[in-house]
């Protein structure tokens, strides 16, 4: 050794000697399949590992696995490792947290906030990629959504894939045998209820208390833009000064206040989680459930025998005005730090299809965020998805107001323990908006 470093030639020798052992001791032999180490480089070309993270819920996974499986068969020297389930957006945590991120995410679920994401800096801008974008058919993809991407400073940071929105469930079959009004108003709503509550002993409206912002995005939401417009729903989305306190937020808490005081919310719903709370519903311990599209799909094994679900926009508007709806997408998007971003892009492109889109409310009985997709001459989609798709699309009847972007965690966390004290009869309708200003001044002040 001591004869190598005495000569210009062995020097050298040693130098590449150290550089091929370091370059072997950084291999990646071993890890793990799906951890970052087991990726492989695509120099600019779709292959190598492609990994995906997707929440697992309502809409099932029978969709993505198809969609999976047809991507693999088209680009065949990229593998995909799927990280998926229930519980998934947790799993995955210490990834996102550490910078070891999966290539493509669709965000959903509980513990997932596109906001959050966009926030921290980890999420890819697709600004100028997406306008490259186009259909089958050649339609440009920014001209095909049915609701356009969510934008932050202008900034896009992701595709929305799923078009849904919350809305109120009933029993249909149960209506009609006991002949009770469907309603299309907040009176007509308070009126059905306390004849519910009368005639059958039970509170009629439940929700989960362990998820209080299905309450906030499927009750309050449609009721802000019905009060106010886009302009009051993108003031309290966005924690505005002054916003919670306003006259026509404190209008709208007095009517959730009414609920409480009549008792009309299930007391219980505190304790429940979503499934919990739906499970109830269906037994007909309770009349009314805000939920999204997905609630049949999710429940499909649950429900009884006989049961009809009726889909309905919130009924929190006044009298003689349009019922409201605000769309609920869950976007497809790429990580910032991902390691195979070709991939990423040809897969998020090869979803976007109208025959995907077609697939889609198949497989789940939810609507995928594209234009010009016949629902109504498939018999494999469910008559309530196009039902409530002909209602959706029916200016006289509802009014389709638009959030900015979904409300970040920091900000929805909060505000959705005060609405619980609130709808529990704990605080009144004045303390819950001083609370929510309170939290909405703490959110501004940590973003500055």
């Amino acid at each position: 050794m001591k004869k190598l470093l005495k000569s210009p030639a062995g020097f050298v020798l040693m130098i590449l000697f150290i550089l091929v052992l370091a370059a072997g001791c950084s291999s990646d032999g071993g890890s793990e399949e799906g951890s970052s180490d087991s990726k492989t480089a695509n120099d600019g070309k779709v292959n190598g590992t492609l990994e995906i993270q997707y929440f697992v819920g309502g809409y099932g996974d029978s969709w993505w696995k198809e969609v999976i499986g047809d991507f693999e068969e088209k680009y065949p020297d990229v593998k995909v490792v799927q990280h998926a389930g229930p519980n998934i957006n947790e799993e995955m945590r210490s990834r996102w947290v550490s910078g070891d991120p999966p290539d493509v995410v669709y965000i959903d679920g509980a513990g997932s906030s596109e906001t959050q994401m966009v926030e921290d800096g980890q999420l890819m801008n697709l600004s100028d990629w997406v306008k490259e974008l186009k259909l089958e058919d050649g339609t440009p993809l920014m001209e095909s959504f049915i609701v356009e991407p969510a934008t932050y400073d202008g900034e896009i940071y992701s595709l929305p894939l799923v078009f849904d929105t919350w809305g109120t469930w009933y029993d249909k079959a149960w209506f009609e045998k006991n002949g009770w009004e469907v309603p299309s108003d907040f009176e007509s709503f308070m009126s059905t209820m306390g004849e519910i509550k009368e005639s059958e002993g039970i509170a009629p409206f439940v929700t989960t208390g362990k998820y209080p912002y299905y309450f906030l995005r499927g009750m309050l939401y449609p009721a802000f833009g019905a009060a106010g417009g886009n302009e009051l729903l993108n003031d309290v989305i966005k924690g505005k000064e002054s916003a919670w306190t306003s006259d026509k937020v404190l209008e709208v808490m007095k009517k959730v206040e009414k609920m409480a005081e009549k008792g009309y919310i299930d007391s219980g719903f505190g304790a429940l989680n979503h499934t919990q709370s739906q499970m109830n519903f269906l037994l007909h311990k309770n009349a009314f459930i805000p939920v999204g599209f997905w609630l049949p799909n999710e429940m499909e094994k649950s429900t009884p025998e006989g049961f009809e679900y009726g889909f309905i926009p919130s009924p929190m508007n006044e009298s003689g005005e349009p019922m409201a709806i605000v769309p609920d997408l869950r976007p497809l998007a790429i990580a910032e730090e991902a390691e195979n971003p070709e991939a990423a892009k040809a897969f998020v492109e090869f979803v976007f299809t109208k025959e995907y889109a077609k697939l889609f409310s198949e497989h789940t009985g939810a609507i995928m965020n594209l234009k010009g997709v016949d629902l109504a001459s498939n018999d494999k989609v469910p008559q309530y998805l196009i039902e409530a798709n002909e209602m959706i699309n029916n200016p006289d009847k509802v009014q389709i107001y638009h959030k900015p972007h979904p409300m970040s965690a920091d900000l929805e966390t909060p505000i959705s323990n005060a609405l619980v004290s609130l709808m529990l009869g704990n605080i009144s309708a004045e303390e819950f908006t001083q609370k929510a200003e309170e939290a909405a001044a703490e959110y501004r002040e940590s973003n500055k």
